[in-house]
């Protein structure tokens, strides 16, 4: 590797790393990686492919591919294509020409948007798989060890952004949820000491309130305790 190369490459990386630290959307952050890589590995297409873990399928949730064929929501199961293979063994694969490979499936989508070689990478957190990172060429092309490298670390890097951002989002909601919960016990106990009702009926009143109007229990029992409270503030 020439020294501007090694440059680029580390240029790379360190925007990459800005973007992964960054306190953009997940869905932004995504598509910012898929550039960059694609930028650095001089690739026609990168594409990220997450796993869902409730249908153990990998989803593809960013590409900088404008093509409308190639942007189509897409799922492939564990085990499938090189895609699927690459999750289910946790390693690398790189292809020459993914027409001449057997364990390549979309073959006509690669004659459309003229796709060769391939960079297919595991998206890892210690041991647990969190998607594949995917980098085509229009013309065949072997990928070097420092492709390989450069492409593992930026994988690796992204998994560990969006299992973080996974796990901040699951406790907002959590915390959200607790919350709801809070104030709905406290308007059931306005309730219950106002209106002489039962715990159940007091329950039942806020949920029926809630369904009439569509709005979430939270929003009817803050409703409650404000009035109670500029009530009692009188």
């Amino acid at each position: 590797m020439s020294k501007s190369e090694y440059k680029d490459y580390l240029k790379a990386l360190s925007e990459i790393s800005k973007a992964i630290t960054s306190e953009l959307y997940l869905e932004d952050i995504l598509k910012l990686i898929v550039t960059l890589t694609a930028n650095v590995m001089k690739a026609k297409i990168c594409s990220l492919w997450l796993l869902d873990e409730k249908t153990k399928e990998l989803k593809i949730k960013a590409t900088q591919a404008i093509s409308k064929d190639y942007l189509r929501e897409r799922s492939i199961k564990i085990g499938e294509g090189i895609v699927g293979l690459v999750a289910k063994e946790k390693k690398t694969i790189s292809i020459l020409n993914v027409l001449d490979d057997d364990r390549y499936k979309e073959k006509e989508l690669a004659k459309k948007e003229n796709l060769v070689s391939m960079l297919s990478v595991p998206m890892m957190v210690k041991k647990k798989l969190i998607g594949v990172i995917n980098c085509y060429t229009t013309s065949e092309y072997k990928f070097t060890q420092e492709d390989i490298e450069l492409l593992s670390v930026v994988a690796n890097q992204s998994a560990v952004a969006i299992e973080n951002t996974e796990l901040l989002v699951r406790t907002k909601v959590i915390q959200e949820e607790l919350e709801a919960r809070k104030k709905i016990e406290k308007a059931k106990g306005i309730l219950m000491k106002e209106q002489n009702l039962s715990e159940e009926e007091a329950y039942n009143l806020i949920r029926k309130s809630s369904m009439d109007r569509r709005v979430h229990m939270k929003d009817i029992a803050e409703a409650i305790i404000v009035s109670y409270e500029v009530r009692n503030n009188r």
